[in-house]
C-alpha cells in the first residue's frame, strides 16, 4: 500500500535558497520537456521513460540541469507525462480540457527526488533531519513516526504561498501489514452504511445518523478583510507581498479546517462499519448548477471520497462509489422516482406512502446500490421501513472538532 507523510520543514537561509534555485531548474526542465514533446520526433520521447534517456544530452548542451540531481530530474520529465496522462483521462470523461502550458516561477513550487538522493538522520525527537544530495540538512518538526515496516520510496519539498516549506514522504507498506477487509458475503444492512452527501447536513447515513457543516464564516468573514486590504496594496510592492502572504495564510487555514473535519468524519465511518457505500459524484457540476457553490467547495466532496477510500486499506473496510443519479427521487421502499424541488426537505411516496426525511431516504438508496454493486441482494428480511430509524441522531460540527471523533451510537 502506499500512502504519504507530511512535515514542516524548516530550512537556513543559505538552504532555502539552494532549494529554490533547485526548483526553479527543475522548472526549466519540465518547460523544457513540454517544448520537446511538441517540437521533437515523437519516435524519440512519447513517454516518460524515452524521455529520461534524453537527459544526458541536456546536460551536455546546458550545465545548468547537471547542477540538480539526475533521479530528481527524471522525476520531473515523469511529473509532466503524469499531467499529461491527467488532462488524456479527462478528456475521456468527455470533460473541455486545454493543453499543457509552460510553468511559471510562482507555479512550480515544489520537486521530487525518488529512489535516493536523500536520507532521513536523527529520528530519535521531535525533530530530525533530511538530507538531500546538492542541496544540504533540512531540520523538519517530526510530530509522528515513520513506521519501521514503511519503505522511503519518495521525498517532496514544497514552498506554499504562504512562505512555509514542507517535505512529504512517499510511503509504501506490503499490504499484509494492514487488516484484512471483511468478507463480502458477510456484509448485510447492520455492518454497511449508505452516505448522501448532504445540503441540509454534511452527510446523512442510511441508519439516521447526521454530521453539521463546519461552520466557516468567521474564517470567510476574515478571509475578505485580508483580502480587502491586499486589494488596497500596490501590486509588487513589499507591502504588496506581505499582505499576500496574510491571505494565502488565512485560506490554508480555511482548507485545513476542514481537511481535519474530513479526517475525524472519514476516520469514524471506517472504523465503524465494514462496507461504506457513497456517491460518485460529478462535483463539477454540482459547483455549477448550485446556488450554494461555496458550501460544496467546502465540503470537498471529491477529497472527502478520496479519504475513505484511502483509509479503508488502513482499517480493514470495504468503500463502494455508487451512481449518484436518481438517489434523491427514487423511493428507497418502492423504486418509484417522484420529482422533489429543493426546498421540499421531505419524502413521500405518492406509489407505496413511505414517508421519510429526504436525504435519509437517497442515503438508503445509495446503501441498495452498493450492495448491488458488490453483487449482493437485498436482503428481503429486512424490509426499507424497519432498516430506516425513526429517530435521526444529530452530531454538531463543534462535537467532532472537540472530541475528535464522532464517537455516536
Amino acid at each position: 500500500m502506499e500512502y504519504s507523510h507530511r512535515y514542516h520543514a524548516y530550512p537556513t537561509q543559505e538552504v532555502a535558497a539552494e532549494l529554490k534555485h533547485h526548483i526553479d531548474v527543475h522548472r526549466q526542465a519540465y518547460n523544457y520537456t513540454l517544448y520537446e514533446y511538441e517540437n521533437v520526433d515523437a519516435g524519440d520521447i512519447g513517454s516518460a521513460y524515452k524521455h529520461h534517456s534524453r537527459l544526458p544530452d541536456w546536460k551536455d548542451q546546458f550545465s545548468i540541469f547537471s547542477e540538480v540531481n539526475s533521479k530528481a530530474l527524471q522525476r520531473t520529465v515523469t511529473r509532466f507525462y503524469q499531467n499529461l496522462d491527467g488532462l488524456s483521462e479527462q478528456k475521456q470523461n468527455g470533460r473541455k480540457v486545454g493543453k499543457l502550458n509552460w510553468k511559471s516561477p510562482r507555479e512550480f513550487q515544489s520537486m521530487t527526488f525518488s529512489q535516493s538522493g536523500f536520507e532521513l538522520k536523527n529520528t530519535s525527537g521531535r525533530r530530525a533531519t533530511l538530507w538531500l544530495s546538492k542541496i544540504g540538512d533540512i531540520k523538519i518538526r517530526y510530530h509522528r513516526d515513520i513506521p519501521d515496516e514503511a519503505d522511503i520510496k519518495e521525498v517532496t519539498i514544497k514552498k506554499e504561498r504562504t512562505g512555509d516549506w514542507f517535505v512529504s514522504f512517499g510511503l509504501e507498506t506490503d499490504d499484509a501489514d494492514f487488516p484484512e477487509k471483511p468478507d463480502v458475503d458477510s456484509l448485510d444492512a447492520s455492518n454497511s452504511v449508505g452516505i448522501d452527501l448532504g445540503i441540509q447536513n454534511y452527510i446523512h447515513t442510511s441508519d439516521g445518523k447526521t454530521v453539521d457543516w463546519l461552520d466557516l464564516e468567521d474564517e470567510y468573514e476574515r478571509f475578505q478583510r485580508e483580502q480587502r486590504k491586499l486589494s488596497r496594496k500596490e501590486k509588487r510592492s513589499n507591502n504588496y507581498e506581505k499582505q499576500r502572504r496574510e491571505v494565502a495564510k488565512v485560506k490554508r487555514h480555511i482548507k485545513r479546517k476542514v481537511l481535519d473535519y474530513q479526517h475525524k468524519i472519514t476516520t469514524w465511518l471506517v472504523k465503524e462499519y465494514d462496507a461504506v457505500f457513497v456517491e460518485d459524484l460529478n462535483v463539477r457540476g454540482m459547483l455549477e448548477q448550485s446556488h450554494n457553490a461555496r458550501n460544496k467547495q467546502d465540503a470537498a466532496w471529491r477529497q472527502f471520497i478520496a479519504l475513505l477510500e484511502y483509509k479503508a486499506d488502513l482499517y480493514g473496510c470495504h468503500v463502494v462509489q455508487v451512481e449518484a443519479r436518481g438517489t434523491t427521487k427514487e423511493c428507497a421502499s418502492c423504486g418509484v422516482e417522484t420529482e422533489k424541488p429543493i426546498w421540499a426537505r421531505e419524502h413521500s411516496c405518492p406509489s407505496c406512502g413511505f414517508e421519510c426525511d429526504r436525504d435519509a431516504n437517497a442515503a438508503m438508496n445509495v446503501l441498495q446500490r452498493g450492495f448491488s454493486e458488490l453483487g449482493l441482494g437485498w436482503p428481503e428480511s429486512t424490509p426499507v421501513e424497519t432498516a430506516l430509524p425513526t429517530d435521526t441522531t444529530s452530531v454538531s460540527a463543534k462535537r467532532v472538532i472537540e472530541a475528535g471523533s464522532l464517537g455516536v451510537v
